[in-house]
């Protein structure tokens, strides 16, 4: 399908019906999709016989390896704005599930595009609030408008699907960033290995027991939403490492609520299981909200530092606190600047007609609804203590050190070498 071509035509018979029909159709869907390394897993829209030579003739065939903090790298695509038509429309999913989004993501986005040299007019990134309508009438507005390249955090794999549904219809091109649409129909998946997020939390998690010197761990096992795609992979990942241990007897599994991205939720069903299971003296969180939250309430009930194993995910500012504090194990650092210029990248090759280089899209995602296998640019986590704060999240200046060693964290920082 050649995105450009053929998306004028398209939009005449969308503007009657089609898109809404195809938006109003969303259902929530939630299955498992197992993750793997990939050569060259590529596909794209085909491409006439001359726009296809002249943009492979100017544009380079930029790697994984070129995407810096800084996207310099990311100039070197400025002949594929120029060949490029239509709009790139950007839509994230809320502000509560994590800071990230509005606080890195938006920005990185933003600033990865223009490095790219994508017009100001030609970029919306916009944020869904956590509503399904919501993203699901952005979407229609930026197809209406005229964007050629769409990119997509669903809140819901039923939501994402319905989207992309509409954007296939107009022929415009989905890029599902950060989390994957099941039984979408999207080209292109820019992300993290998400099984390994999980592995790195749970070996973050044991080694954390080990250190603490918690004899006999009693765990409760937290979740995130079980719409997210998401949160069924970091599980399939923490637990392929903590079932062992309770199988072993090691550990102990104490409790498992359903999940929730909602830090006031995730505390509800951590209250009620503590109450309930007064046993309970360790826990594994998938991001630093939710820990951040319960955290709170731990210190409340008189918890001492190291002495209660917690766990997260997202490198916030609230987490690495809380980490130097001695409530929080570690935190999985996800360099979102990656995911930024990975998805720029991708979308300007895209915009262009042009087949992004296997030299980006390194991996593949099965999405196991679809049962399609879906080129994507995946990158590794890595766990942050404070042995490593300074060398990574400072480092990549994803968190200011002035902004993290104020106050009562000032000697922790000095202690992990940290220097404001």
């Amino acid at each position: 399908m050649a995105y450009v071509t053929k998306r004028a035509t398209k939009r005449a018979g969308l503007a009657a019906a089609g898109v809404s029909a195809a938006l109003l159709i969303a259902a929530c869907s939630s299955s498992s999709s197992s993750t793997s390394a990939a050569t060259n897993p590529t596909s794209a829209p085909a491409t006439s016989a001359s726009s296809s030579a002249s943009a492979s003739a100017s544009a380079p065939a930029l790697s994984v390896g070129d995407i810096t903090p800084d996207f310099t790298a990311l100039g070197q695509l400025t002949s594929l704005a120029s060949a490029g038509k239509g709009g790139v429309a950007v839509i994230l999913p809320d502000t509560t599930s994590s800071t990230r989004w509005q606080e890195f993501d938006a920005p990185y986005i933003k600033a990865a595009f223009k490095a790219a040299g994508l017009a100001d007019s030609d970029l919306t990134v916009q944020n869904a609030l956590g509503s399904d309508q919501t993203q699901k009438s952005m979407a229609e507005s930026a197809i209406t408008k005229g964007a050629s390249v769409l990119v997509i955090t669903p809140l819901d794999s039923g939501t994402g699907a319905a989207i992309e549904q509409a954007a296939k219809a107009a022929g415009v091109a989905v890029i599902d960033y950060d989390r994957l649409t099941l039984g979408g129909t999207r080209g292109y998946y820019v992300s993290f290995d998400n099984v390994k997020v999980g592995t790195v939390m749970g070996q973050g998690f044991t080694q954390c027991v080990k250190d603490w010197s918690v004899k006999s761990p009693n765990v409760i096992v937290m979740k995130g939403a079980p719409t997210d795609n998401n949160a069924t992979l970091f599980a399939q990942g923490y637990l392929g490492v903590l079932n062992p241990m309770f199988s072993a007897g090691a550990y102990k599994d104490v409790s498992n609520p359903p999940g929730s991205w909602d830090p006031p939720t995730s505390l509800s069903e951590f209250q009620q299981q503590y109450t309930a299971h007064k046993n309970i003296n360790s826990a594994l969180i998938p991001n630093d909200a939710n820990a951040a939250a319960i955290i709170h309430y731990l210190q409340n009930q008189g918890i001492k530092p190291k002495t209660f194993p917690t766990t997260g995910q997202d490198a916030s500012l609230a987490g690495l606190q809380n980490i130097l504090a001695g409530y929080q194990c570690g935190t999985v650092y996800k360099p979102i600047y990656f995911e930024a210029g990975a998805t720029a990248a991708l979308a300007m090759y895209l915009r262009a007609g042009q087949t992004p280089p296997a030299s980006l899209v390194n991996g593949s995602v099965q999405d196991s609804q679809a049962k399609v296998a879906v080129p994507s640019v995946l990158a590794n986590p890595m766990w942050v203590t404070p042995t490593n704060m300074n060398d990574t999240v400072i480092k990549d200046k994803f968190v200011p050190a002035a902004q993290l060693c104020a106050g009562q964290y000032a000697a922790a920082c000095k202690a992990a070498g940290i220097t404001a």
